[in-house]
């Protein structure tokens, strides 16, 4: 979804920057420590939230340098990716992705949830990560999207998302 925004921001004449969260997990080493299925490591170690605000959100801060590294880890290469640094122009828009973000105090000026209900969330996820389902009901205890997120988009059918005015 903020792959569809790129345009639209584009043509209103803004300068956009997409970084993905998922560019900024932890090594191997660091992820699996306790497990490679354990949700609670998932939920509180698997992201580098270091690295996302030292290397992204901190240089897009006033007064910040402006060149934002806008991927740090190839986890499908447990290596670093090796990107270079880009200069952000002053007024440009970050588009960051990734689930499980709210609550982990990161500096954001606008936050949008993807809400999916548990049952959705369970018919989508494949067997394989079914695992991480925990987390994704922890997260919505802890970190209550719901109520922290700036806009919620419900989707539990993505051909239809729909604007959730006020969210509780």
């Amino acid at each position: 979804m903020a792959d569809a925004l790129v345009g639209p921001l584009r043509e209103l004449g803004r300068d956009v920057l997409r970084v993905s969260a998922r560019d900024f997990l932890r090594p191997d080493s660091l992820r699996y420590e306790f497990g490679r299925h354990d949700p609670d490591a998932f939920y509180d170690d698997w992201l580098d939230s270091g690295g996302l605000l030292r290397e992204v959100l901190a240089p897009l801060d006033p007064g910040g340098t402006g060149k934002v590294l806008p991927s740090l880890w190839d986890s499908a290469r447990d290596r670093a990716t090796r990107a270079r640094y880009v200069d952000v122009p002053a007024g440009a828009v970050l588009l960051l992705d990734g689930a499980l973000l709210l609550g982990r105090w990161l500096p954001f000026d606008v936050t949008v949830h993807l809400s999916v209900s548990a049952a959705a969330l369970a018919r989508r996820t494949s067997r394989e990560d079914a695992w991480t389902l925990p987390a994704f009901e922890r997260y919505e205890q802890e970190a209550d999207p719901l109520r922290t997120a700036d806009v919620v988009v419900k989707m539990d059918d993505p051909r239809r998302p729909a604007l959730i005015v006020d969210p509780g």
